[in-house]
């Protein structure tokens, strides 16, 4: 591919003030972790709200936007991204403990810093945040979960973006969590959200997340390129399970393989493109289909053009 065209100057021309980096066909598979895909035709890292605000409100209408974090559930598409790749980095990571036993967060921070944090002031009810890879914008985008606890048990409000800039503030009635799930329209960008915890011994808590921690390590292919879980879990069923009987556990497409460890991670073994991946996934939820009659949903979030 020779590229994407550059619109980087009409861009500066109609926003003169952004204060944000603009790149013109940029490498995206360094910003997901299975380290897949082609380029972004613009990468747009916003330095903080206010400078997001006023790129949405003053953005080229025939570009599309696509919004990231730290790209953990994410498979970028080996043709690569028209439009505006807007990743939310370290203008949006910021923490802070507040009164009440409640913990404010950009949504670029890190999960397991947030997790963290909290368990130091000694806030209960954030700990399994621990076992999410990824950001907070993720974990609100898709209520996550893991060790007992979702999102949708501690949130108390989030702070976003519609597509004109403006901002709006959605209590945890508005954001219509389900499993995996919210129904926030996608195009509102998430950029802060506020939790509600309960108090509790600090060295209690740093415990529960160090057994978390090896929970993982021992189950789940976490130092390997990987999205995390691939698929949801269907009503009553583990994913995991169904994969295992359709005898996929292993599998391989390419340099691409079902983890042997935990049949839900897709693995890079470093070769792979994600063409690879994304064919690996199907002929999984073929042979679940094949042996189990259930059709397994993707989880991982699939973005980009084919290559």
């Amino acid at each position: 591919m020779s590229g994407f065209p550059d619109r980087r100057q009409d861009i500066r021309a109609a926003i003169p003030d952004l204060r944000g980096t603009l790149t013109a066909n940029a490498p995206a598979a360094p910003l997901s972790w299975f380290r897949t895909g082609g380029p972004a035709q613009l990468l747009f890292e916003p330095a903080d709200e206010a400078d997001l605000a006023l790129f949405l409100a003053n953005r080229p209408p025939d570009l599309p936007l696509t919004v990231i974090g730290r790209g953990s559930n994410l498979l970028i598409r080996d043709g690569g991204l028209p439009g505006v790749l807007i990743r939310l980095g370290r203008g949006f990571a910021q923490i802070a403990v507040e009164d009440g036993h409640r913990v404010r967060a950009g949504t670029g921070a890190a999960d397991v810093k947030v997790a963290r944090i909290a368990a130091e002031a000694g806030i209960d009810g954030l700990t399994f945040l621990r076992g999410i890879p990824g950001a907070i914008g993720g974990a609100l985008r898709m209520n996550g979960g893991a060790y007992g606890g979702e999102v949708k048990d501690v949130l108390v409000e989030v702070r976003a973006l519609d597509n004109t800039g403006a901002v709006h503030v959605l209590d945890n009635a508005a954001m219509g969590f389900a499993y995996r799930h919210s129904a926030v329209a996608v195009d509102m960008i998430f950029t802060q959200a506020l939790f509600q915890g309960y108090p509790s011994n600090p060295r209690a808590l740093l415990a529960r997340m160090q057994e978390i921690t090896e929970a993982r390590s021992s189950t789940q292919p976490v130092n390997t390129r990987t999205g995390g879980s691939t698929f949801r879990n269907p009503p009553g069923m583990k994913a995991w399970e169904l994969i295992d009987a359709a005898g996929c556990r292993g599998l391989q497409v390419g340099d691409a393989q079902v983890s042997p460890m935990h049949c839900n991670f897709l693995i890079n073994h470093g070769h792979a493109t994600a063409a690879d991946i994304e064919a690996l996934g199907e002929e999984v939820r073929r042979k679940v289909h094949e042996t189990s009659g259930v059709e397994l949903i993707w989880e991982i979030r699939r973005i980009g053009l084919p290559g």
